[in-house]
């Protein structure tokens, strides 16, 4: 059986820009060096990640747009093995 972990931030950003910005910050520091390792220490091989916004019904995620500037359902994914991450 496999479990994952669940983290949820609440970002009080007072617009989308805003809690890209902080998004990505707190990402680049979970996604330490010092991190990833012990993730991968205990058998983990990925890292997925969104950003949601709570009046969003869909598990959009808004680090991820398309080229005409929309959000998708696509999430971020950092990789522990040989495969390329898609890190925003």
């Amino acid at each position: 059986m496999a479990y994952r972990i669940h983290i949820d931030i609440p970002l009080m950003s007072s617009c989308q820009e805003e809690a890209v910005v902080a998004a990505k910050a707190i990402m680049e520091r979970l996604a330490s060096p010092e991190v990833l390792e012990c993730v991968s220490l205990h058998k983990g091989t990925q890292v997925n990640y969104r950003l949601g916004d709570d009046t969003d019904r869909q598990k959009s995620n808004y680090l991820v747009l398309t080229p005409s500037g929309h959000v998708t359902n696509q999430k971020c994914k950092i990789f522990l093995t040989d495969e390329p991450s898609s890190v925003e």
